[in-house]
């Protein structure tokens, strides 16, 4: 008998993994995973980044793999893809949802080997009790960002950034910095070859837009955009975005 025989094999590595980053996300997580499952055959690998709520329960029932690791979006997405198995890596927010078929769509635009990873469209969901007004605000923001990654392939975390895992490796993953870590590997990624904005549109929701207003919103996250582009440091582009709107009318 040789030596290997009798023994349980691993199941082999899946095609993509999905790498979602954690933080008392209770609320949104179930919905989250349940679209990677609608999604295509893929593995699902939750970051927690210290919840308090229910979170790693809800992972430990849905995900296939969770991991702890200290806070911070990009500090999770890297240990989220060192754990993950898959040829392909899709970094998926807790709030963001796959529309159907969408790993099947990453699959079937990463198979000639011409891309190293992309984004998909994105549409900002309102919430139940949002008036017309946002509910326009949000729709016309969704065109507007699908419009300009169509134009600059730059894409932010909302859009669900994807990428061959050894791009990833060799763009050094996620720069472990408190904001714009999506702005920075989007950068990376295009310097590494050629990347796609997949037709399909993932539903990422508005809280935030919402909270602080669309228009408002719109004005603070172009600003900290083009500040970072020349030359803000992301500390302070964190600095302002942790203090809102509010900067914006600053005298």
């Amino acid at each position: 008998m040789g030596k290997d025989e009798g023994k349980e094999r691993p199941p082999p590595a899946p095609p993509i993994s999905v790498v979602i980053p954690s933080l008392n996300e209770e609320g949104t997580l179930p919905e989250t995973i349940r679209s990677c499952r609608e999604s295509g055959a893929c593995e699902v690998v939750v970051a927690d980044g210290g919840s308090m709520d229910r979170t790693v329960a809800i992972a430990r029932d849905l995900a296939d793999a969770v991991i702890s690791t200290p806070k911070g979006r990009a500090r999770q997405m890297n240990a989220g893809a060192a754990a993950a198995r898959g040829e392909i890596l899709l970094f998926l927010h807790a709030d963001t949802f796959l529309p159907p078929g969408g790993t099947v769509s990453v699959l079937d635009a990463m198979k000639d080997g011409a891309l190293v990873g992309g984004a998909f469209r994105i549409r900002l969901i309102p919430s139940p009790c949002a008036g017309v007004y946002a509910r326009t605000a949000l729709r016309i923001t969704g065109r507007a960002i699908n419009l300009r990654s169509l134009l600059t392939r730059s894409y932010t975390g909302d859009q669900v950034i994807f990428l061959r895992a050894e791009t990833f490796r060799a763009c050094g993953g996620f720069p472990e910095i408190p904001l714009m870590e999506d702005v920075e590997l989007s950068r990376r990624m295009t310097r590494e070859g050629k990347t796609a904005l997949l037709p399909h549109r993932v539903g990422s929701s508005g809280r935030r837009w919402e909270r602080w207003g669309p228009a408002r919103t719109i004005l603070l996250m172009w600003r900290l955009r083009i500040g970072y582009l020349l030359g803000m440091t992301a500390a302070e582009c964190a600095e302002r975005y942790r203090r809102g709107p509010s900067f914006l009318t600053r005298r």
